[in-house]
């Protein structure tokens, strides 16, 4: 009897169209979801919950902050990923960045309840960035480093993304409120449960 991979297609690589659109699709995603969580006053994990803690305290822009806090990771990602990686992933940042900036003013939530903007918008980002690491290519940071352990390590993306970001969210409490925090932590479980759930190694035959 044959095995269940047996009737599947051979792998084909990804064009540049197909790439331009899963990086305008994804960053689509993931602003609109990190939107919902500033219009909501959450923070999430990852270079983003830094950003958001600073635009809190600050009262920077949050697209401004995203950006300049990925700078760093551009080095491992050439180093261990690649040109073409490092790229898209600039691409992708670039464009989160702008969106972000841009969502106040194309945007607006008359009535948006907590709950709903920590679960919606990690379902979003979740599926957001599942659109970019299937195209290689992130939104920096965590991202980047949870990729790279997934292809060398074979670790689970979706598993170092929890991890990491649940203890930038406990690192939250001394910003934000208590409700605030635990609703944070209800959208990592659901952005990384839509990572750990669809983003598995050899699960996937684009490359």
């Amino acid at each position: 009897m044959a095995s269940p991979t047996a009737t599947l297609p051979p792998a084909e690589r990804h064009t540049l169209l197909d790439d331009a659109q899963a990086l305008l699709a994804g960053t689509l995603f993931v602003a609109l979801g990190l939107t919902m969580y500033e219009h909501a006053g959450l923070i999430t994990g990852g270079v983003a919950g830094a950003a958001f803690l600073l635009s809190y305290a600050t009262g920077w822009s949050f697209g401004l902050l995203f950006f300049v806090l990925n700078v760093p990771f551009y080095w491992l990602a050439w180093k261990r990923l690649g040109p073409a990686f490092t790229f898209k992933t600039f691409l992708a940042i670039g464009l989160v960045s702008v969106f972000t900036a841009m969502a106040p003013k194309v945007v607006s939530f008359d009535r948006l309840h907590p709950v709903v903007a920590a679960v919606l918008g990690g379902i979003l980002v979740g599926f957001g960035l599942l659109a970019l690491l299937r195209h290689r290519a992130s939104v920096g940071g965590v991202n980047i480093l949870a990729q790279y352990l997934q292809e060398r390590r074979r670790w689970s993306a979706g598993k170092v993304q929890l991890v990491i970001d649940g203890l930038i969210v406990l690192a939250a409490m001394l910003v934000l409120p208590p409700q605030r925090i635990l609703l944070s932590v209800l959208g990592v479980v659901a952005l990384s449960g839509v990572l750990m759930m669809n983003h598995r190694p050899g699960r996937y035959l684009g490359v």
